[in-house]
């Protein structure tokens, strides 16, 4: 049981994830406000992890000054405020599904922006670094095939939903337009793209200020009130901000206590037991989760390209983890072709140099 435990929370914190998606949609489908919404959701998760950030690490928080507030702030207004925002958006123009596709290119972006950092390397002339340009390569391929290319619309199981409206949009054949297609994707791409940012940025802010517990709790309490002004700024009807007893309250409470508070912990757990390319790898279960869940239940339309597109990224990302683990072994010596592998080609470059 212990060996299955892993895999096991896994499967926990990617269903969480797929939930995520699912519930977004549906309030945004109920007539939510995304900007209101993630004001609401990033409260709610305030709420949650402050007391126990105030009760268990009073007495050990490091010392807060300007420089790390203002580092800290900047981060939260990239990485949580301005991805959720556009996340919110980018989910109105698409589908739950699709949202689930595209986070398999957060890994890719993750590392893209590693090595334009110089977090990370590449060395082309080895086998795992062929396999990470190819991944990211193969991860654009399936962003492209997803905006670009719909094809066919695979219509299954229509009897069953849950949302009316949504339902009856399908029934309509009330699809986005492709501008609109396009511009989801896009939006959704952006917001991976900001929270990439917000990952690698985390590392350098972490030597500054070390309490993950508090950073991520200090994260949150700066992005609701960012959050809120952008609300404002955004939404005047006060109508709009009404909850009641709902499936708006459901996926604020489940978005800001279930995601951000327990999986974050559970992600904490599984990276300490298994490290971060285990759960890296698992990230592909929630494009399946989120599919099968759609399509039971919401009576979701997939179309061709979004399939040819999700194959795409989910080869692009284990791409890059295959590259990414075989450069961790040869660090520790224990995968000696690729190091054999690098001594052919620096050999062969010593003998052209000689030549």
């Amino acid at each position: 049981m212990e060996i299955n435990k892993p895999f096991l929370v896994v499967l926990i914190i990617q269903s969480i994830y797929a939930g995520y998606f699912l519930l977004s949609k549906v309030a945004f489908d109920v007539g939510m406000n995304t900007y209101v919404f993630v004001f609401y959701r990033q409260a709610a998760a305030t709420v949650f992890l402050a007391p126990t950030a105030m009760f268990f690490q009073r007495k050990t928080a490091p010392p807060l000054s300007f420089a790390i507030f203002i580092k800290i702030f900047l981060l939260s207004l990239c990485g949580i405020t301005m991805s959720l925002d556009i996340f919110g958006v980018a989910l109105t123009h698409t589908t739950a599904s699709l949202a689930a596709a595209i986070s398999n290119t957060l890994p890719v972006i993750t590392f893209f922006l590693a090595v334009l950092f110089r977090m990370e390397k590449v060395k082309l002339r080895t086998s795992p670094g062929i396999m990470k340009v190819s991944g990211v390569a193969l991860c654009l391929a399936g962003a492209a095939t997803i905006a670009l290319y719909r094809g066919p619309f695979l219509k299954l199981l229509l009897h069953n939903h849950l949302i009316k409206s949504h339902y009856q949009q399908i029934q309509g054949h009330v699809i986005p337009s492709s501008q609109t297609w396009i511009k989801g994707v896009s939006l959704m791409l952006l917001s991976n793209l900001t929270w990439a940012l917000w990952l690698v940025l985390q590392v350098r802010v972490l030597k500054s200020y070390p309490s993950k517990f508090l950073l991520t709790t200090l994260q949150c309490f700066l992005s609701t009130i960012q959050a809120f002004f952008v609300a404002v700024a955004f939404v005047r009807d006060p109508n709009e901000w009404k909850l009641g007893w709902g499936v708006k309250l459901i996926s604020i409470s489940y978005c800001g206590i279930v995601v951000t508070g327990i999986a974050f912990y559970l992600q904490t757990w599984v990276i300490e037991k298994k490290g971060p390319v285990y759960l890296a790898m698992t990230t592909p279960l929630i494009l399946i989760l989120t599919t099968i869940a759609s399509t039971f239940l919401f009576g979701e339309i997939i179309s061709l390209g979004s399939v040819l597109g999700a194959f795409l990224l989910v080869g692009g990302l284990y791409c890059v983890l295959w590259g990414k683990t075989k450069e961790e072994e040869r660090e520790k010596g224990i995968c000696p072709a690729i190091i054999d592998e690098e001594k052919a080609v620096n050999e062969g470059s010593k003998e052209e140099t000689i030549t």
